[in-house]
């Protein structure tokens, strides 16, 4: 017998989704009829699916909200970059680069500093405060930030990403320790962990709370941006907004013209240098995209 019920994808592997329904969890396979209309399935998608002698199938892919190509995960409400200032050090640069990618999508982000035990960040933890992020100092070690990430998430989908090594699983097993999620020790030579987290799977931490644990930055590869015009890039800049359309010319760039206020508040310091020098760099990129590119 033909039984219809809709979900959420909980984890995406190798063609098979594992469907999250009120009746428990469901293993299904795409129907091809999604395959012919390039349609694909993502982790944090809302779907229709059909269950028939045991075997699960997507039928339908319902509106998402928003979506990342890498890593790969639908329908987020809030991000949150892990960095640290010790082994591995964050660059600033990675951080701006992701944020932006989830500003352009309409996504909060939250900044999570951890390994606070080992370097307080001041400084990194300054210039975001300053660029109004909200920014959790943690450790993963000792549990200092952990109930303050915990709430900031509560009722969310929230995808966790950072460059590996940084101690996004560790922080998700502070968070629900009967994960018991693996963890990967850094190398003091590389100054980089490798990867424990092979796929995008979301975790359920009760409360109507979800997480996605994701690869590190290198799956955000830095020499291919998300597709996103130039023209659009400031807007995913929540500390350039006051000044935007201050500036003398209403097409600023915000680069070289004469009169920007995006500058002046530069040179004011209202606005962290570290943060408008990502801004030049990835404008460099975004002029690259070509607007048929959006279609």
């Amino acid at each position: 017998m033909l039984k219809t019920s809709t979900g959420r994808i909980i984890r995406s592997l190798s063609g098979f989704y594992e469907v999250q329904t009120a009746a428990g969890t469901v293993t299904c396979r795409a129907r091809g009829s999604l395959r012919r209309t390039n349609e694909s399935p993502m982790t944090g998608d809302l779907v229709e699916i059909s269950v028939e002698k045991g075997k699960g199938m997507v039928e339908k892919i319902l509106p998402r909200r928003n979506q990342f190509v890498r890593p790969a995960v639908a329908n987020v409400d809030a991000l949150v970059i892990f960095a640290a200032n010790t082994n591995p050090v964050t660059e600033p640069f990675l951080i701006d680069r992701v944020a932006a990618i989830a500003g352009d999508q309409e996504v909060d982000v939250i900044l999570c500093v951890n390994k606070c035990d080992l370097d307080p960040a001041e400084d990194l933890l300054r210039i975001y405060t300053h660029a109004g992020f909200r920014c959790v100092p943690a450790s993963a070690e000792t549990g200092e930030g952990v109930e303050q990430l915990r709430e900031l998430i509560r009722g969310k989908l929230t995808a966790f990403t950072g460059n590996s090594g940084v101690g996004k699983s560790s922080i998700l097993n502070r968070l629900c320790p009967e994960l018991k999620l693996p963890t990967g020790e850094v190398s003091e030579k590389l100054g980089r962990g490798r990867h424990t987290t092979r796929h995008v799977e979301l975790y359920d931490l009760g409360e109507e709370t979800y997480v996605a644990d994701t690869p590190g930055f290198s799956s955000f590869d830095t020499d291919q941006m998300e597709v996103m015009l130039k023209e659009n890039l400031q807007y995913a800049f929540p500390d350039f907004g006051p000044y935007i359309g201050c500036c003398q010319f209403r097409d600023c760039t915000h680069r070289k013209e004469p009169g920007c206020a995006v500058r002046g508040a530069l040179d004011a310091g209202e606005i962290e240098p570290t943060r408008y020098d990502s801004y030049l760099r990835l404008y460099e990129k975004a002029a690259q995209i070509k607007e048929w590119e959006l279609k």
